[in-house]
């Protein structure tokens, strides 16, 4: 019998453990207040990018969460863009609600670019490289005394080893 207790008590420890979904009580729990949020701009065609991330196109509306403050920014090209704030307002026993609603804005056009002014530029004529000599014809330079001096045209070309000559055998 303490056995047959013993596994009951058990199972429900296990079982408290491990709810199942069906049991999560977060189903209870009431879902975000939301307001529906209409954007105008001058000129129409603006894009209204909301900092949780929403966008949309002017004239639009979108479905935001009435919780907490956020930020609408408004961009056209040609145009300086423009924020806007949205902040939720409590009515009373109501939901809150988001204010301002409609949120308009006037774009302003953007100035004009500035012309790139070109900078003062003196005209410099590249240098070019001289012109290589040609080296005279000269004779090589000798490193060592013991070489002779060159011989004059008129005189036969001996070949010359770079160690002396042997004696000339007499007769």
């Amino acid at each position: 019998m303490y056995r047959v207790i013993a596994i009951v008590i058990g199972g429900f420890a296990l079982a408290a453990c491990s709810t199942p979904d069906w049991m999560n009580l977060d189903a209870l729990k009431p879902a975000p207040a939301m307001d529906t949020v209409q954007f105008e701009s001058e000129p129409p065609g603006a894009e209204a990018k909301t900092s949780t991330g929403q966008t949309c196109r002017t004239p639009c509306s979108l479905s935001l969460s009435a919780n907490a403050t956020m930020t609408v920014t408004f961009t056209l090209a040609g145009y300086e863009p423009a924020t806007e704030n949205i902040e939720p307002v409590a009515m009373g026993t109501e939901l809150p609600a988001l204010r301002p609603n409609p949120v308009s804005v006037e774009l302003t056009p953007a100035p004009p670019p500035k012309p790139v002014a070109k900078k003062q530029t003196t005209k410099r004529t590249a240098k070019k490289p001289a012109a290589k000599k040609k080296p005279a014809a000269t004779p090589p330079a000798t490193t060592s005394s013991s070489s002779p001096p060159p011989m004059a045209p008129s005189e036969p070309a001996q070949p010359q080893a770079p160690w002396p000559s042997p004696p000339q055998p007499t007769r």
